[in-house]
């Protein structure tokens, strides 16, 4: 596929070409017209010279031509070939040219398309800035920049939003807990148990619904994370009493968010525990910055893969309820640290899950 500074650069060698071959033909034409014209034009011989004695008949006495015919045709030949020489030359000069002259007209072009791919929710303060004359290619930048600002200040609007509603979300349902445990005694059967279960409940979803919203507004800072050790801390925090963990880990380190990282972890862990049999296996290797998680458990139809990573789907019901986000929030915080996810059933039921981080610092 060609770039545009190709095509630019062809279409300038091309015009040059064309014009060049043009102007060669038209002043080549009239020289040639003109010589001959100025030729005819020349006196015969004077009464004092002898007359020249005729040619003798032959073969070729009918092509006969005067010495200055024969002048004027060496000349219009010498014409041509020098003016030839001299496009072929000035072609690949216009080809160079052309290459250069491309290139620094489309400069902004690449400055925007370098800032474009650079940004992210993260980098949104980044701007173009193009400088020089007010033309067309100036306006698109400033456009470019003014469509940045917009976003920037939408993106910080949901982020207040974000932390507010954590805040006001949370506390409710924290006193109503605390009232629950103190207000309500033990000896009142099941209804005390449904009431912390479902306030439990509520607490996990808010809980990931903001960190799912965290996570696909992008990081903004990124540190040095071991990885290896996150993996281990999740592996030793979680309820493995129904299954068998096995776990290979290498170190490995990732520029990211502690935090955000720990999440994705403890959430492709849960799932495996949670999405499985009792005394089944969950197989966790880090091998090469690719974590994967591979559990047994019900059969996954392959059809249904992208229905994991969608919010809210679940595809089997389990002891444990989870709030259908989990997958979710791996999407999220493996894109928001450029890595790759995916996911494959395995033979005679499971799911394998892998995420696919880029090169460590």
């Amino acid at each position: 596929m060609t770039t545009v500074r190709v095509r630019l650069t062809l279409i300038y060698s091309g015009l040059f070409l064309l014009t060049s071959v043009v102007l060669l033909v038209i002043v080549n034409t009239l020289l040639r017209l003109s010589l001959h014209s100025r030729i005819a034009r020349f006196p015969g011989p004077s009464a004092g010279e002898a007359p020249q004695a005729p040619a003798a008949p032959g073969p070729g006495a009918a092509g006969a031509q005067s010495p200055l015919s024969e002048l004027a045709q060496d000349v219009i030949h010498y014409q041509w070939d020098m003016s030839g020489l001299a496009i072929a030359v000035l072609t690949l000069v216009s080809v160079a040219v052309g290459w250069v002259i491309a290139g620094r007209t489309l400069r902004p072009l690449h400055r925007i398309t370098a800032t474009a791919q650079r940004l992210s929710l993260s980098t949104l303060h980044e701007r173009i800035a193009l400088s020089g004359p007010r033309d067309e290619l100036k306006e698109l930048a400033d456009t470019f920049d003014a469509m940045l600002d917009r976003l920037q200040r939408s993106v910080e609007g949901q982020r207040r939003f974000i932390a507010n509603a954590s805040h006001e979300l949370r506390t409710p349902l924290a006193v109503q807990r605390t009232a629950i445990e103190i207000g309500l005694p033990e000896d009142v059967g099941e209804i005390r148990g449904k009431l912390l279960l479902h306030n439990h409940r509520i607490e996990t979803l808010i809980d990931a619904l903001l960190v799912l919203s965290q996570a696909e507004h992008g990081l903004r800072k990124r540190d040095p994370v071991a990885f290896h050790e996150v993996v281990r801390l999740v592996l030793a925090e979680t309820d493995t009493d129904e299954v068998t963990v096995t776990a290979r880990i290498e170190p490995f380190v990732v520029d990211g968010d502690p935090v955000l990282l720990n999440r994705l972890v403890t959430n492709l862990v849960d799932n495996a525990v949670r999405y499985n049999h009792l005394g089944g296996a969950v197989e966790v290797t880090l091998a090469g910055g690719v974590l994967t998680v591979r559990n047994t458990g019900p059969e996954v139809p392959a059809e249904r893969l992208d229905d994991l990573f969608a919010p809210f789907r679940r595809l089997h019901t389990t002891r444990r309820q989870g709030s259908g986000l989990g997958l979710s929030i791996v999407a999220s915080i493996a894109t928001a640290h450029g890595a790759v996810v995916r996911a494959r059933p395995n033979p005679g039921g499971g799911l394998e899950a892998a995420v696919t981080f880029p090169a460590g610092p």
